[in-house]
């Protein structure tokens, strides 16, 4: 299916108010490689400067719910020295080498980034470093509302093969394929803040029992 079915398929079952097939994730069910959380009843807070986990057990697509509540406390630079701060999904999270991204950045340039980090045969970070990223352009986006403490969003991303949509606030705003052929990695859903608070609950779809078909 491509991105623009994507988009058309999930505009209709929105009209039709059949809800999106995901399920909530529990806070308890967040694996975080990096910072920590905080439960709250149906989701999570996370005041780290940078925050990375992943939802076993979910893939394929994702939507963060969440309100922003400006800066953190503490502040870190990414591996590269770069100073940003942006919260977004991770799609095909097989470890922090070899990820799909999506993220709504804040500072120091606003707008929509979907990037794709591949390293092949590498999974540490001490392995890949910051190496392995590319940006992907889109084959159509919208501008993004920005970022503001206080207010509310949802992202949903849905990876179907190569093809990639991403809406904010029900609304499509990125389409386009990651990748030129199929993806070498795969693994669950997940979401990633660098700099950012943010009170939000995460939703996956789940993966299938074993056995299903």
């Amino acid at each position: 299916m491509s991105a623009s079915a994507g988009v058309a398929m999930l505009g209709a079952l929105l009209v039709l108010g059949i809800p999106p097939a995901l399920a909530r994730v529990e806070a308890a069910g967040l694996q975080v490689s990096l910072g920590a959380v905080r439960a709250r009843p149906g989701g999570f807070v996370s005041d780290s400067a940078k925050l990375r986990a992943v939802a076993p057990g979910f893939r394929g697509a994702a939507e963060l719910r969440f309100e922003y509540l400006g800066p953190t406390a503490d502040q870190a630079p990414l591996a590269s020295g770069e100073m940003r701060r942006q919260v977004g999904l991770k799609l095909n999270a097989e470890s922090g080498c070899n990820v799909v991204y999506v993220m709504w950045r804040i500072d120091p340039v606003p707008g929509l980034v979907v990037s794709v980090k591949a390293n092949p045969g590498q999974r540490l970070h001490t392995e890949c470093g910051t190496h392995g990223y590319r940006n992907v352009r889109p084959a159509s986006a919208r501008p993004v509302p920005a970022l503001v403490p206080g207010s509310r969003h949802t992202l949903r991303v849905e990876l179907t093969g190569r093809e990639l949509a991403v809406w904010i606030d029900g609304e499509p705003v990125w389409e386009g394929t990651v990748a030129d052929g199929p993806l070498e990695f795969d693994g669950p859903v997940g979401v990633r803040a660098d700099n950012a608070r943010i009170d939000g609950e995460l939703w996956g779809r789940p993966e299938p029992a074993s056995g299903s078909p």
